[in-house]
């Protein structure tokens, strides 16, 4: 099982680059709840106004007028009347046969009471020694125990409450104060001895996580009401009570079972049992039961010529796909009410191929699973499911080895080495290890690429991406690996998806950067998450020509563009947000809806007609309604700072920007967020108390030093910001903005030679980087 790792926080309509260790840039910022990874956080930068490029709209508004003690039998919330969930043992009563194949599967065993039979981890007083601390596994009077370090550092002895995965690892839940279960850190190698398994490990070995760090196996990083939950149980309800800072999490069954994919079975039952009122249930809807039959009566015909199958008619639905990734899926989850069976986004935000996550070329780099993967693939376009490969039930593949490859692909054209060109039954001659290349994650566990591509080495020789002949031939160069596949084929194999160069460009700020990422933008025939991914990048080129790109995007078939314009539109003045934006208050999609609230939460209501008015604050109900549901998520707490910040409701900015600081003092958007909103009343003094507390606290937190340096120059203290604003850029290099900003105050000073060396040291971690290019130009102007 994919034991699931603990997520980082996105921000909310704006980008999700990989995070420094201090946790961001300047703000303000606007996360929001978490996705699932072991990576670090990221955040993105608010920048000004563009107000020059939109002279055309700037008047606009002055022409408006005026099984255990958790189970819950029923959603809370819901109808009295709605079909409650009723547990396995009623399902298998007629679907004995699918039962059996789910029993021991990798969802059968997600989550267990800590039990002699699922315990898979050696407590035989067994020490394990990181970072300075001696953790011990041992049992006494038949519960499972570790000797570790808690919250404060000391060491304590904590009970194992519930097993967590099975395959290739286990990790153990330990139940803390208010109703928290926190997962360790250190896990159990479930692998046979002979493949290295069978010992303890840390999941950060190359880390040292102390008591004190935010991974730390007692911090909200690990917690698995917040993180995990949801996708271990069946009919999962966090319930957090934000006043008491407490958890009451329920669930129906604790692994996931049949109702998780299927939904709540009680109407299903009374009307396959023909009970009292099955007559007035629809026998179409099987009783309201999640009916995943996207492949009933389908035939997947041969092309002789080019070996490979088709579906011999289009696919109409995806439900399937949405079940599966609902959990399979890098996501942060938004809304609690999700029902089986409904669109992804009705109440998760699904992540685009953004760096960190994906090589620039769509392949897997940090944890984000398959659906991300999947979506890229020329396996979805043409119809393909999940279950076209994977059995639904055991979770096991249709048919082993290269088998599941040729139901589609015959075997007598991919079989052979005129295709792989390796000898047969090599690693070579494995579908998989070509087309689906595995990286490994949480140690011990390899995952592969659900994307389906064409190796690219050439893409290796020019872009850096991983590609799967050098995985192998590690020894020779991606240029050796390109050159050989020209030579089998006759030409350069390109594959279907074609964006690498555009999310390159994007990523590295080139000069034809905006042209590449318009086109892939416009270009259908590409996979829709890469052309979100576009939409989405296009925000760092706001202009005519780009907004009139987004505003088709706005009005996409797909959710996710959609999603991904209106996050470009973050950036843009108001009047031109509102002209192209406003139609997605009404949108089908409820993320999309909250998310255009997010992005149009400065309008002034009292400009605004009546039914536009009612719109955008059902729209705006939905996005606080996220917020107050992650809760225990100080990321969620920014959100509704900067919500309301925007609407100049700022009491209640400070408020919420405060209650982050209350709930989680490690948090650096809010130290930032909380100090511009206090410069935006004139209040400069009480934001650098707010700075300087938080760099006491975090001293490495380079977004708090560049915050401080901004402030000390509108104070005019030159000598002081300059210091700040060094400490920033020597602590975030990689955060060009910071570079580039502390150049300027450089040249400000006088010290010219220095502000070039800097933008120099820059452009060479970033060489594409536009801004810091035409900076350079100019310094170099006043040198001579």
């Amino acid at each position: 099982m994919h034991t699931h790792g603990l997520p980082d926080a996105v921000a909310f309509g704006m980008s999700r680059r990989k995070r420094t260790k201090d946790q961001g840039s300047a703000g303000p910022t606007r996360p929001i709840p978490p996705q699932k990874s072991h990576s670090r956080r990221s955040y993105w930068l608010i920048a000004g106004m563009l107000a020059a490029l939109f002279a055309g709209v700037t008047g606009w508004w002055a022409q408006r007028p005026a099984e255990s003690p958790r189970t819950m039998q029923a959603v809370e919330g819901r109808s009295a009347t709605a079909p409650a969930y009723v547990g396995r043992a009623s399902c298998v009563e007629c679907h004995a046969q699918q039962g059996r194949l789910w029993r021991n599967s990798h969802h059968d065993l997600a989550m267990q009471l800590a039990t002699e039979k699922s315990v898979l981890g050696n407590f035989s007083n067994v020490a394990f020694r990181y970072a300075d601390v001696t953790s011990t596994f041992f049992k006494r009077d038949d519960k499972f125990l570790v000797r570790t370090d808690g919250a404060d550092g000391k060491l304590v002895d904590y009970e194992i409450k519930y097993t967590f995965g099975v395959t290739p690892l286990q990790q153990y839940l330990v139940e803390l104060p208010g109703g928290r279960l926190q997962a360790l850190s250190i896990a159990w190698d479930t692998r046979p001895e002979k493949q290295g398994g069978q010992h303890w490990f840390h999941l950060y070995p190359n880390e040292r996580i102390t008591y004190t760090d935010e991974l730390h196996w007692t911090g909200p990083r690990q917690n698995w009401n917040f993180m995990c939950a949801d996708c271990h149980s069946t009919n999962l309800r966090k319930n957090y009570d934000s006043a008491g800072r407490r958890y009451e999490t329920t669930w129906s069954e604790i692994d996931v079972a049949c109702e998780a994919c299927h939904g709540p079975g009680s109407y299903h039952v009374t009307w396959a049992k023909r009970e009292k009122g099955w007559k007035t249930i629809d026998a179409r809807s099987k009783g309201l039961v999640v009916v995943l039959d996207e492949r009933k009566d389908v035939r997947w015909m041969h092309d002789p010529q080019s070996g490979t199958a088709k579906r011999d008619r289009p696919r109409s639905t995806e439900t399937e796909i949405q079940v599966c990734a609902h959990c399979h899926a890098r996501r942060a989850q938004l809304f609690d009410d999700e029902q089986p069976g409904q669109l992804l986004m009705e109440s998760y935000l699904p992540s685009l191929l953004v760096e960190g996550r994906y090589h620039a070329d769509g392949q897997i780099d940090g944890e984000v699973y398959v659906y991300g993967s999947f979506l890229q693939s020329k396996m979805y376009k043409v119809g393909v499911t999940c279950s076209d490969c994977h059995d639904p039930h055991s979770l096991a593949l249709k048919s082993p080895g290269n088998g599941a490859c040729h139901q589609c692909h015959l075997a007598e054209k991919y079989e052979t080495e005129e295709h792989h060109f390796h000898r047969p039954s090599s690693a070579g001659a494995n579908c998989v290890d070509c087309h689906m290349p595995a990286k490994t994650y949480m140690v011990v566990d390899p995952r592969r690429d659900h994307s389906f591509r064409i190796p690219r080495p050439d893409l290796s020789a020019q872009l850096d991406t991983p590609n799967a002949c050098n995985r192998c031939h590690s020894d020779r160069t991606a240029a050796w690996a390109a050159a050989k596949l020209r030579e089998w084929y006759g030409r350069k194999p390109t594959g279907y998806q074609q964006y690498a160069e555009a999310l390159h460009a994007a990523r590295s700020g080139t000069q034809d950067a905006k042209l590449r990422l318009l086109a892939l933008l416009r270009d259908h025939d590409q996979p829709a998450i890469a052309r979100a991914t576009a939409a989405m990048a296009l925000r760092d080129w706001l202009s005519p020509q780009t907004l009139e790109a987004l505003s088709d995007a706005l009005s996409d078939t797909d959710p996710l563009v959609r999603m991904a314009a209106l996050e470009a539109l973050e950036r843009a003045p108001l009047a031109a947000r509102w002209q192209l934006a406003q139609h997605l208050l009404r949108d089908p999609v409820r993320t999309v809806r909250a998310l255009a609230a997010s992005t149009l939460a400065d309008v002034p209501l009292d400009r605004l007609a009546p039914s536009e008015r009612a719109d955008f604050e059902r729209a705006s109900d939905e996005f606080l309604a996220a917020q107050r549901q992650n809760a225990d998520d100080p990321a969620a707490h920014v959100n509704m700072g900067n919500f309301y910040a925007a609407r100049r409701q700022l009491d209640r900015a400070e408020h919420a920007y405060r209650e982050t600081l209350a709930f989680d003092p490690n948090w650096v958007p809010a130290y930032v967020n909380l100090a511009d909103l206090l410069r935006s009343q004139s209040r400069d003094p009480e934001g650098e108390q707010v700075l300087r507390a938080g760099i006491a606290r975090l001293p490495q937190a380079a977004a708090l030093h560049h915050s401080l340096g901004l402030l000390q120059v509108r104070e005019k203290d030159m000598k002081a910001a300059l210091t700040s604003l060094q400490r920033a850029a020597e602590l975030a290099p990689e955060e060009t903005r910071y570079s580039y900003v502390y150049a300027v105050a450089l040249h400000s000073a006088g010290r010219t030679h220095e502000a070039l060396d800097l933008v120099d040291k820059s452009l060479q971690r970033a060489p594409g980087n536009r801004a810091l290019t035409e900076l350079r130009m100019q310094l170099a102007g006043t040198k001579q």
